[in-house]
């Protein structure tokens, strides 16, 4: 992927390019007072157990130096985790909001080639793996690198033959031992990526049918296969960690090896006369301690580049956060308008609509009707604007509703098929379509769809917690108090996507007289599979592989299509 393709990474080093380069100065200037502090302990400790022939001073100032880099290093370092941390959480706090954004808009765009699993490892993994970009791998790289080139520069102001040494020296645990690092494991991390991911949609497809392995008696061997997936995940890092051992033991050889030469060197054994005391010989070494510090990360973070690399790649094959900007234009009226609409889902030829054409006016009731992949709900979800049609448009009061993005919430209310209750107060529930909606207006609807009595019998009334998934209540229950939300909506227009699936005829026939009645003047358009109160509805719409098939009033078919009067005798059993 090219640079000018990179969404998520790259645009944030310009956003953020002072506190980025805030944070890299900070750290520098902590390994130069560490090295500082060591360098002058080294040296004062030298100097004190001998008379010293330039007076207090050469002793004295030694001493302030140590002091003020003693306070000097904390400080520093304090500052330098503030602002890359912060740097960083708000580069994740935004990323965050930029992928919920994103996975919201295209959930359903998405559903083709994601799982429930993938969502989870975007959100769990993915970000938290570009966070470690910058923490553990960005910072401390250019860190240690601008560190490493302060040390040679300042080594060769006493012998650039030394200098030289130190360089190839430390070139090992700045270059090579990183690349071997990230050439090694570059196998075991992309295994162990897989692994996890797998892990993390196998759960997830586990736990969503956590009933059906249990009924089926077959619990164990779903436990089995996690635990076998989770074994061999366990293992690849076990292999991972013991390469790290190793490198770890590699470098502190070489770091062995560098103080080593620095002794030498320091007392003259390399065929130079530094031309200085003896002190000096204890500056260097100890001066030296604190830059193992500034190297040591380098192998552990290029190996995770291949990771990064991954993630990123899988950050920018999502859909922009631009695809579905509102337009900024309003509706002028509730009439849907369907105009020669044609779609085929992204990366299939199969037309589910083929040059489907439907105008329905404010208020009018409608019935759309269809065996399973009829395309009924295709249509249901480009009403709802989560598709732009191939051909032709949907429109609502002339304004595409693919264009009205969040916008189109204020003119269309959805109830799906099992409406969702969150885990949270009745109140807050039945408000979320409606936010500034008084009490007295989320009684008035409850009212409305004859929940009344069911709270005032509640324990803490409109403050009662619904239990997960709203399990407190019955399926036609939760199907009343979503109409009652969609109420408080006030919005024109309420679509409902098979809305009565899995309630008994009795329940069925009682939700369709509260919408009905409720929604008396708004727009009703009902996705269905059967002919329930097919009667109450001014219109009667089949679809059948993606064409209009038969449209008209009750009336009006049940007296000219025979095929709807079968239709209707075997939804009634007749």
């Amino acid at each position: 992927m090219s640079r000018s393709e990179d969404r998520w990474v790259r645009p944030y080093f310009s956003k953020y390019r002072k506190p980025l380069v805030a944070a890299l100065f900070l750290g520098v200037v902590t390994y130069v007072a560490a090295t500082m502090l060591m360098f002058e302990s080294g040296y004062a400790i030298s100097a004190t157990g001998e008379r010293p022939e330039g007076g207090v001073l050469t002793v004295f100032i030694p001493i302030v130096i140590v002091q003020v880099c003693a306070l000097g290093k904390p400080v520093t370092h304090y500052f330098e985790r503030l602002f890359s941390h912060d740097w960083v959480f708000r580069m994740t706090s935004d990323m965050r909001r930029r992928l919920y954004d994103v996975i919201e808009r295209n959930a359903v765009r998405m559903r083709g080639t994601h799982r429930t699993g993938d969502y989870l490892g975007y959100i769990a993994e993915d970000i938290g793996h570009v966070q470690n970009l910058y923490l553990r791998t960005i910072f401390p790289t250019v860190i240690a690198w601008l560190v490493y080139a302060l040390l040679i520069a300042a080594l060769g102001l006493f012998d650039i033959r030394f200098a030289l040494a130190m360089a190839l020296i430390l070139a090992a645990t700045c270059v090579l031992l990183p690349l071997a690092s990230m050439l090694v494991n570059r196998a075991r991390i992309e295994r162990r990526k897989s692994l996890r991911s797998s892990l993390y949609g196998d759960l997830a497809d586990n736990v969503l049918g956590a009933t059906d392995w249990v009924f089926s008696g077959r619990s164990g061997e779903c436990q089995g296969r996690t635990q076998a997936a989770a074994a061999q995940e366990r293992a690849v890092q076990a292999s991972l960690n013991r390469y790290e051992r190793g490198n770890n033991l590699v470098l502190s050889i070489v770091f062995a090896i560098g103080v080593c030469v620095v002794l030498v060197w320091a007392g003259g054994g390399l065929g130079y006369d530094p031309g200085i005391e003896a002190n000096y010989i204890a500056a260097f070494a100890l001066g030296f301690f604190p830059l193992i510090d500034a190297f040591t990360p380098l192998s552990p973070a290029l190996t995770q580049v291949n990771i990064y690399r991954d993630t990123i790649d899988r950050l920018n094959a999502l859909p922009p956060e631009e695809l579905r900007r509102d337009c900024g234009k309003t509706p002028a009226s509730a009439d849907m308008h369907v105009d020669g609409v044609g779609f085929s889902y992204p990366g299939t030829e199969r037309l589910v609509l083929n040059q489907v054409s439907l105008h329905i006016p404010a208020g009018q009731k409608v019935a759309i009707l269809g065996r399973s992949g009829s395309g009924k709900s295709t249509l249901a979800s480009l009403i709802r604007g989560e598709y732009a049609p191939d051909t032709g448009s949907v429109c609502i009061g002339g304004v595409p509703t693919f264009e009205l993005s969040d916008a189109l919430t204020q003119y269309i209310g959805v109830i799906q098929q099992n409406p969702y209750l969150f885990n949270k107060t009745l109140r807050d529930n039945l408000k979320l379509g409606n936010p500034e909606a008084t009490d007295e207006q989320v009684l008035d609807a409850l009212e409305r769809v004859h929940l009344g009595g069911l709270v005032a019998g509640l324990p803490d009334g409109l403050d009662t917690m619904v239990d997960e998934a709203g399990k407190r209540f019955s399926g036609g229950e939760r199907h009343r108090i979503a109409i009652a939300r969609i109420l408080l909506a006030n919005t024109p227009v309420v679509l409902l996507d098979e809305p009565t699936v899995g309630l008994d005829p009795i329940t069925e026939q009682a939700l369709l007289e509260t919408l009905f009645e409720t929604c008396a003047d708004r727009t009703l358009i009902m996705i269905t599979h059967h002919l329930q109160g097919a009667d109450m509805f001014d219109r009667i719409v089949f679809i059948e592989d993606g064409a209009l098939a038969m449209d008209g009033s009750p009336a009006h078919l049940a007296a000219t299509e025979e095929r709807y009067r079968n239709l209707l005798a075997f939804d009634r059993g007749l």
